[in-house]
């Protein structure tokens, strides 16, 4: 079954750039967890728009990926086939107070344009670690800004491979989540429109946001950033620090000292051990705030 439809995943894509049992720890942000059955790289629209249409018409499960920075992978492995978006999906572009970027892109690749051309409301992205793909899946945001505050269209992706522009308002943003989580769309391009700006104005806020992040994340370890979502009227770190978690640890995971609200791998960590950590955590918080956490971060596969 599984030799099935790798083969008529290889009628689309170049069977270079079909792999199976791809270990997935060097396609994540925690580095931990098992093996992809199936691991494929699009290289453009077309590619993508086929196999999207040919996973769907065979009821196959898949995820789709950019640089894996919000995801953990069972220490078992995924049954099923990842999609990673990268090369061919890089491309950036400004057209006057426009930005147009491809779903691979790197955020923080993307400030840097914006920065280059005195174009400002994007410093807040500068220091997320993830795809501009990944960022319309989960509204992501940091530092008082969110997606939805930039975003003018976005083009997708449907299940039966039809391309569809969404406007910011179809896209339906609220907090980590959006229409293209809802309805399972595949991002393949999106519209930012910036403002005006200076551009040592806008550099010294990439750099002061860059200092802050350093003084207070636990940059030097691989983590998935903020393990929990932000619950109403609270904070997840402050939550769990005052439960009496920091530095608390299962295996080669722990709860940062530097900053609670993320679970860290010291050297080792098992997809499992952050897994158990990331529920340990939750029932913790529950039992001392009443408070149920609930993860950012997305978990598949078998643990």
């Amino acid at each position: 079954m599984r030799d099935g439809i790798a083969g008529k995943i290889e009628k689309i894509i170049p069977k270079e750039r079909v792999l199976l049992n791809e270990s997935m720890k060097g396609h994540t942000t925690f580095r931990a967890g098992g093996n992809a059955e199936i691991f494929t790289v699009p290289a453009n629209d077309k590619e993508l728009s086929e196999l999207i249409s040919l996973l769907n018409e065979e009821n196959e499960e898949y995820i789709v990926i950019g640089n894996g920075s919000n995801l953990l992978v069972g220490d078992k492995g995924y049954r099923g086939v990842c999609i990673q978006i990268s090369e061919g999906f890089e491309g950036i572009e400004i057209n006057d107070n426009e930005i147009t970027a491809g779903s691979g892109a790197i955020l923080s690749k993307v400030a840097d344009k914006a920065m280059g051309s005195s174009l400002t409301g994007f410093e807040f992205a500068s220091g997320i670690p993830g795809t501009v793909g990944g960022a319309m899946v989960m509204n992501a945001g940091a530092y008082g800004g969110e997606m939805k505050d930039v975003v003018s269209s976005v083009e997708v992706l449907t299940k039966d491979g039809t391309i569809r522009v969404l406007s910011n308002e179809e896209m339906e943003f609220s907090y980590r989540n959006s229409i293209v989580r809802k309805e399972g769309l595949t991002v393949l391009k999106v519209i930012f429109k910036l403002e005006r700006g200076s551009k040592e104005e806008i550099r010294s806020r990439m750099v002061e946001l860059a200092g802050k992040r350093r003084d207070k994340q636990p940059l030097e370890y691989p983590s998935a950033g903020s393990t929990f979502k932000r619950p109403e009227g609270n904070f997840a770190g402050k939550l769990i620090m005052e439960a009496g978690l920091a530095g608390y640890s299962i295996g080669g995971a722990r709860v940062s000292e530097k900053h609670c609200g993320f679970i860290i791998n010291t050297g080792g960590a098992t997809a499992r051990d952050i897994y158990d950590l990331i529920y340990f955590v939750q029932n913790r918080v529950y039992e001392r705030s009443n408070i149920r956490l609930e993860p950012e971060v997305c978990m598949i596969g078998e643990f």
